[in-house]
C-alpha cells in the first residue's frame, strides 16, 4: 500500500495515521504481555528445579532479580517482532526478519545478565507466538495463533549461525524434537497439556498459583525437555516425568517443595517446560483480549 500518496488526502491520511498508530500500540501491548508472562513464570513458587522466590533451583548462576531483568530487557525485541509481523502472512522474509531481531534480542539479554543465558529458549517460543498474534492483529483464535506460529517455524533461517548449541547436541543424541520441533508442530504440548490443565484447574476452583503449577507439571510430565536431558540424560528425564505425573494424580501440591529439593540434588532443571509455561501464560492473556476492529 502506498501510504505516502494516501497521506496527501486528508481523510485517507487520517486513516493511515490511525492504522500506523494502531500497529505500534498493539505491538507494544503484546510485547508487554510477553514480558509479563516471563516474569509471572519465574515468580511462580514453588517450582521444581527452577528459579523462584524461594531459591534458585538447580542453578548456580541465576537469581530471581536476574531473571526479571532479563525479561524486561526483551520487551523491545518482542515489540520489534510484532511490528514487522503486523497484518502479514507467514513467509521466508518474515521468518528471517524475526530471526535477526531475535539474535539482537539475545545480545540485549546477555548484556543485561552479564553473559548468562536466561531466556534464549523463551525468545524463540514467545517470539514466534508474538509474531503469529500480531499477524492476526488480535483477531486470531488461540488455535489459529498456534497454527500460524508452526507455519513460521517451518521456514528455514538461511542466516542462522552454524554453531552446535547444547539443544542441538541433545536433539541429535537422544532423537527428540526439541524446541524447534515443538514450534514447527504448532506447540502441541501447550495445546494438548498445559493450556487444558490451566483451564481445568481453574474450573475446579483451584487458586491461580495452583492452576499455573498444574500447567507446569503437565509439561514436565509429558515434554522431552532438552534442558533436563542435557543435565542428566534419560534417567533424569524419566524421573522428572514420573514425579510430576504423580503429583498431578495425587493433587497434593505441597509435595512440590520436596520435589524441588530432589531436583536440586539431581541437578535437574526443566527449562524447556518453563519456556512453554510462559508461552501458555502469554496465550491465556491474549485469549482474554477483545480487540475493537477499525472500520
Amino acid at each position: 500500500m502506498d501510504y505516502m500518496n494516501l497521506l496527501q488526502n486528508s481523510e485517507a491520511g487520517e486513516w493511515v495515521i490511525g492504522m500506523i498508530q494502531e500497529k505500534h500500540m498493539y505491538s507494544r501491548f503484546i510485547a508487554n504481555i510477553a514480558c509479563r508472562s516471563l516474569i509471572e513464570e519465574v515468580e511462580l513458587t514453588p517450582k521444581p528445579g527452577l528459579v523462584d522466590s524461594e531459591n534458585t533451583g538447580a542453578h548456580q548462576d541465576l537469581t530471581l532479580q536476574l531473571m526479571r531483568k532479563s525479561a524486561e530487557s526483551l520487551e523491545e525485541t518482542f515489540e520489534e517482532i510484532a511490528v514487522v509481523s503486523y497484518g502479514h502472512h507467514p513467509s521466508q522474509k518474515i521468518r528471517e526478519e524475526i530471526a535477526a531481531i531475535g539474535r539482537v534480542g539475545e545480545q540485549r539479554m546477555f548484556e543485561a545478565t552479564g553473559g548468562v543465558n536466561t531466556h534464549k529458549g523463551a525468545i524463540w517460543a514467545l517470539g514466534l507466538l508474538v509474531s503469529a498474534t500480531s499477524m492476526g492483529k488480535g483477531m486470531y483464535t488461540l488455535e489459529k495463533i498456534l497454527e500460524i506460529a508452526g507455519v513460521i517455524a517451518r521456514y528455514s533461517d538461511r542466516y542462522c549461525p552454524g554453531s552446535l548449541s547444547n539443544g542441538r547436541k541433545v536433539i541429535a543424541k537422544y532423537n527428540v524434537s526439541g524446541a524447534r520441533g515443538e514450534a514447527q508442530l504448532g506447540f502441541p504440548h501447550v495445546s494438548h497439556y498445559s493450556f487444558p490443565a490451566l483451564r481445568k484447574a481453574r474450573g475446579k476452583g483451584m487458586s491461580e498459583e495452583e492452576a499455573r503449577l498444574s500447567a507446569l507439571l503437565s509439561l514436565i510430565a509429558h515434554l522431552d525437555d532438552t534442558c533436563i536431558l542435557h543435565r542428566g540424560g534419560l534417567e533424569a528425564l524419566s524421573f522428572a516425568k514420573e514425579e510430576a505425573a504423580s503429583i498431578l494424580t495425587d493433587g497434593n501440591f505441597d509435595l512440590i517443595t520436596a520435589l524441588d529439593q530432589e531436583f536440586i540434588k539431581r541437578n535437574i532443571s526443566p527449562g524447556g517446560s518453563a519456556d512453554l509455561l510462559a508461552a501458555t501464560l502469554f496465550l491465556d492473556k491474549i485469549r482474554s483480549y477483545k480487540p475493537v476492529s477499525r472500520e
